[in-house]
C-alpha cells in the first residue's frame, strides 16, 4: 500500500491529495507513536484537538501506536494547523501533509 493510501484510509477519505496541492485542498495531520505519554493522555488530547469521540480517538491512538503513525485529521490548512497546535500542547509529535 502506498503512503498516500495509508493516510487516506487513516482519515477516512476516498482520495489522497496529489503532491503540490493548493493551500485550500485537503491537508492531513499525522500523529506519530509516542513512548512518553500514556495511552489515555494521547486519547484525551486527540479528542480535544479534533472533537472526535473517545472511541475514535482511541482507535487513532492505537493505530499510531501499532503502525508508528496515524492520520488523525484532514481539512483545510488553517484547521490542520489548529489541530496540530492542540496536539503540540503536550509535546506530541505531529506532521502536516498536503
Amino acid at each position: 500500500m502506498r503512503m498516500e493510501e495509508q493516510i487516506a484510509v487513516a482519515v477516512e477519505v476516498d482520495e489522497a491529495p496529489e503532491e503540490g496541492v493548493a493551500l485550500g485542498a485537503p491537508w492531513f495531520v499525522i500523529l506519530f507513536n509516542d513512548e512518553i505519554h500514556s495511552f489515555d493522555e494521547v486519547v484525551l488530547q486527540v479528542m480535544k484537538a479534533t472533537g472526535c469521540s473517545m472511541r475514535r480517538a482511541a482507535s487513532l491512538t492505537l493505530k499510531a501506536h501499532n503502525s508508528g503513525q496515524a492520520g488523525v485529521y484532514s481539512g483545510d490548512i488553517g484547521e490542520c494547523v489548529r489541530v496540530q497546535a492542540v496536539l503540540s500542547e503536550i509535546a506530541l509529535r505531529t506532521e502536516l501533509r498536503g
